[in-house]
């Protein structure tokens, strides 16, 4: 069964408290993600560092190492500790992401496929192959943006076009940085 990494590494400083606890629709935001996994018929897996709250869960928890603080450090993590070829990587933080567009993704073949609505890329909604783990561990220890990261590794870009048949592109790929985008989505 394909992985859903679901990334609850971050500190959530914009939104004043971790995200993953945050709370939409009376859920925590990492539950949205954990149920659109299980609906693609995909096994999630949360990767969080040691000191990263979360909320109950009925799931696999991996520990990634506390530094650096960056998304690609769970990538990586979850390309170490479950990849026989590909994660599917989603932020615990995008709670509009469907079952069927990460099924969609786990079942893509290019080494590296993200996906961009609106014109900005979303780096932190796509497939990771294990065949880029060297170049992964590279760009992590080289400090780039998630978003060089995709650049320069040649990803395959899932634009809105592709997204549509998985409802609008722009709440799919989007996700809750600030309070105001909390309760903007019903939270």
């Amino acid at each position: 069964m394909a992985i859903v990494a679901v990334l609850a590494g971050g500190a959530g400083s914009r939104l004043g408290g971790a995200k993953a606890t945050a709370l939409l629709g009376g859920r925590p935001l990492i539950e949205h993600v954990i149920e659109a996994a299980r609906e693609g018929g995909l096994e999630p897996v949360v990767v969080a560092k040691a000191d990263s709250p979360l909320p109950p869960l009925d799931c696999t928890v991996v520990l990634e190492p506390a530094q650096p603080l960056h998304p690609l450090c769970g990538i990586v993590t979850a390309l170490r500790e479950f990849a026989e070829t590909a994660v599917v990587v989603c932020a615990c933080d995008m709670p509009f992401v469907t079952g069927p567009l990460l099924s969609w993704l786990a079942g893509k073949d290019a080494p590296l496929v993200v996906t961009s609505a609106g014109g900005e890329l979303q780096p932190l909604l796509g497939r990771y192959a294990r065949s880029l783990l060297a170049r992964l561990e590279a760009a992590l220890a080289e400090g780039l943006s998630m978003r060089e990261v995709a650049e320069r590794l040649g990803a395959e870009v899932a634009g809105a076009a592709e997204l549509e048949r998985f409802g609008d592109p722009i709440r799919l790929c989007s996700s809750i940085n600030t309070p105001a985008e909390l309760a903007a989505a019903g939270g």
